[in-house]
């Protein structure tokens, strides 16, 4: 049986670079050469502090699989088999994946399903040579778009998703909390939706600095003045949605005070502890909180957004590097270099 190199998780701070055997494709599934795959933030709080979406103790219900895993879910590549039941692709599409786990795929509101799970997290995924999964859960990429850039397809996804489910219209403000990769891709969200005005609070300098070249306002306090008080200043009242995407308790906090009466705050990030809120945010002053998990029904909307330009892999992706190197120039760097964004995998 034919081998390759994947990067798999054992456990917090051991992800290591095996050979291991090129899976087989069943009737429903593709085989896909993978190009390039990103390094999620989910992934590197696997590796920080994991598991939190890997399952260790019983396999997933619908991969059959645990750890150890194949990690990776944001990748693009070009398929290169099919299997006998496979119609809506072919050998030689260039794809992009939606690594949902669901019962029934892409079908109704996927990513709800009580067993929500997602490929590179409870199916081996995308930082290996090859890839094998569900026909159903691939999108065709357009000609126009580079690998590169339809690896940045599920991160995109998760902040056009999470600005479609707001209750943001155009010509609103809005601000976002945490500048890292999804709170940059919301700004480039926000733009297409036709925000007027995108503020964005980070402590980040070099986060800052990118903000503002995809057209965000930093919020910079003046003396005396916390940073609700500065968005307030700025919006006269404050913003009509914050969205949060930190996942630190005091920040969200701040993202609920931070719009005016009757205004909305969407939670984005994933939390591994609680946070305290005043219900009197919603009882006296009608404010909205809201969250989403991942995406639904969104993938060929943002993929027709690259094409115009948006969630621009040349502004966003700071390091390309190979598989072999992922855990020192990928996860290490991510957690020293707060200037890099996105870092892509190539399997060679």
């Amino acid at each position: 049986m034919a081998k390759m190199n994947a990067a798999r998780w054992y456990g917090a701070k051991d992800v290591r670079i095996e050979e291991v055997d090129v899976p087989e494709v069943k009737p429903h599934q593709v085989k896909i050469a993978v190009k390039f795959t990103g390094i999620c933030g989910t992934d590197l709080h696997e590796y920080l502090d994991g598991p939190i979406f890997i399952p260790t103790e019983t396999e997933h219900v619908y991969s059959g699989q645990k750890a150890p895993v194949t990690l990776g879910h944001e990748f693009a590549g070009e398929i290169v088999e099919v299997g006998s039941a496979v119609t809506r692709v072919k050998v030689g599409d260039r794809v992009t994946v939606e690594p949902i786990l669901a019962k029934h795929n892409l079908v109704g509101d996927y990513n709800l399903d009580p067993n929500l799970n997602f490929v590179g997290l409870a199916a081996d995924g995308g930082f290996a040579k090859y890839c094998v999964l569900d026909g159903d859960i691939v999108h065709k990429v357009p000609d126009s778009l580079s690998y590169e850039q339809a690896a940045l397809t599920e991160p995109a996804a998760v902040a056009v998703y999470a600005v479609r489910q707001s209750a943001l219209k155009t010509g609103d403000t809005a601000v976002v909390f945490g500048l890292g990769p999804i709170g940059l891709l919301i700004i480039e969200a926000l733009r297409a939706a036709g925000a007027s005005k995108i503020y964005g609070v980070e402590l980040s300098p070099e986060r800052q600095a990118k903000a503002e070249e995809l057209g965000a306002i930093i919020v910079r306090p003046e003396e005396g003045e916390d940073v609700v008080a500065a968005i307030q200043r700025l919006t006269g009242g404050g913003a009509d949605v914050s969205y949060e995407v930190t996942g630190v308790p005091v920040v969200l906090g701040q993202a609920l005070a931070a719009v005016h009466k009757a205004g909305e705050c969407m939670v984005v990030s994933i939390w591994e502890r609680e946070a305290s809120i005043n219900p009197n945010e919603f009882a006296i002053q009608e404010k909205s909180l809201k969250g989403i998990i991942a995406y639904r029904h969104i993938f060929p909307k943002v993929l027709e957004l690259m094409e115009q330009g948006y969630f621009s892999a040349d502004k966003l992706v700071t390091k390309k590097i190979k598989l072999e190197d992922i855990v020192q120039e990928g996860f290490i760097e991510l957690t020293q270099d707060k200037a890099q964004i996105k870092i892509l995998v190539s399997p060679e």
